[in-house]
């Protein structure tokens, strides 16, 4: 996924940045909004744009309108504003943002609200034909997920949390992501229902190392399995 961030402000610009390259994303940096509006008339791959309002030549306001006129609905926006006032960012959402968050930058906000966006543009694979992660033989159809060849029993959450992470090796999945997928409804963050299922999905299916996967799991990104292996999916 590639997302275009307009920033200004060197510290700012890094930090977006930083953030979305650890969380797995590719960020091409703009400091003006001319810049940003010279690449956009062209053809690109940008899945996503970053606007920071209060940029000196042409403001991220501006440049949301541009594209709004001139290339419609289909590329997400997300605003990023140091105003805090309503009228503010109705302004903003009306002129075409799909989401906005406010000043100071929080990385694990920043994360989720771009997860969410682009979740909109890429849906979760919902392909039934069985396949094999690494040693392990997943079985949509019939409910079964095997570890070197033995059935592994969990029960229907764990199955439909492990099956998710399976189908999406080294996709970053924020709490509520996981939680809208699998129990339909988003999950408090002081409910330990998400946390006992994926500690449980760990130890019945031995998600470790030495059978070439791992579990990272960030209280405040999200949850990702890893395939330690050259060839993640056979």
């Amino acid at each position: 996924m590639n997302i275009a961030s307009l920033e200004d402000d060197p510290v700012q610009a890094a930090l977006i940045e930083s953030c979305l390259t650890k969380a797995g994303y590719s960020c091409t940096v703009f400091h003006t909004g001319k810049s940003l509006l010279t690449t956009l008339a062209k053809p690109h791959d940008f899945n996503l744009l970053i606007l920071d309002w209060e940029v000196p030549d042409v403001s991220g306001l501006d440049v949301l309108h541009w594209i709004r006129d001139n290339q419609g609905y289909a590329l997400p926006v997300l605003f990023l504003t140091s105003r805090t006032d309503e009228s503010d960012l109705v302004v903003g959402l009306q002129a075409g943002a799909d989401d906005y968050m406010t000043k100071p930058i929080r990385e694990g906000e920043l994360v989720a609200r771009v997860q969410a966006l682009l979740r909109r543009m890429n849906p979760i694979t919902q392909s039934n034909e069985p396949f094999s992660f690494g040693v392990y033989d997943i079985d949509p159809i019939n409910n079964i997920i095997k570890l070197h060849g033995k059935e592994v029993v969990l029960a229907p959450k764990e199955y439909e949390l492990a099956l998710l992470l399976f189908r999406n090796p080294g996709r970053l999945f924020s709490r509520d992501v996981l939680s809208t997928a699998v129990w339909n409804r988003e999950i408090p963050a002081t409910s330990r229902t998400l946390d006992t299922h994926l500690s449980n999905i760990r130890r019945k299916l031995q998600l470790r190392p030495e059978n070439g996967v791992r579990l990272n799991a960030s209280y405040a990104l999200g949850y990702r399995l890893e395939s330690l292996l050259d060839n993640e999916t056979t």
